[in-house]
Order: C-alpha cells, then sequence, then structure tokens
C-alpha cells in the first residue's frame, strides 16, 4: 500500500488549482505522477470514500475530496461508517483500529 501517495496526492488536489484542474480533465494523467496501487486508484476514481478511510487516509484530506466529489458533510461522515462495515477496520495511519 503507498498511503503516503494517496495522501499526497488528495494534499495537491486540495492545494493546487492547476492540478485540480487537471484532475478534472484527464484524471489519468495526475493519478500517474503517483505510486498508487490497483484498490487506491479504484477508490480514487469511484471515489469510494469509505475504502479511502479503511485504508488509513487521514480525515482531514478526504474530507476535502468527498467535498469536491460533492459529498455533503452526512454522506462524508456515513461513507467512513460504511467503508469499516463493507471493508473491515481501518487498516493503517493514524485511524488504525486495534482488535481486543
Amino acid at each position: 500500500m503507498s498511503l503516503y501517495y494517496v495522501q499526497k496526492l488528495l494534499y495537491n488536489l486540495n492545494r493546487d488549482e492547476a492540478v485540480r484542474a487537471r484532475f478534472a480533465d484527464d484524471m489519468d494523467s495526475v493519478l500517474a505522477d503517483y505510486d498508487l496501487t490497483e484498490e487506491e486508484l479504484t477508490a480514487i476514481r469511484k471515489p469510494d470514500i469509505g475504502l479511502l478511510y479503511v485504508l488509513g487516509v487521514n480525515g482531514q484530506l478526504l474530507m476535502h475530496y468527498a467535498a469536491l466529489k460533492q459529498f455533503a458533510w452526512d454522506e462524508y461522515l456515513q461513507a467512513m461508517r460504511d467503508g469499516v462495515a463493507e471493508h473491515g477496520p481501518v487498516r493503517e495511519g493514524i485511524y488504525a483500529m486495534v482488535g481486543e
């Protein structure tokens, strides 16, 4: 998994208007700039906010991507809950869920 690159992509989309415009016009050319797994690429393209959360993407970065993809706040929160229900516990990062 390349959590660093997913988060770097989302950070750049949030901060750089040129990257955001390029992403809207030709998503694949932007994605090619990052070393992402097939699972990550699928989650970004869909967009599967729940899977991105489970992969460990920081919520501060993820909420901006969700907003970019027209998720309302309550839909964003529900997508994270649904992601855990569908894909299991958060795998990596600061939100990693530890079993008891």
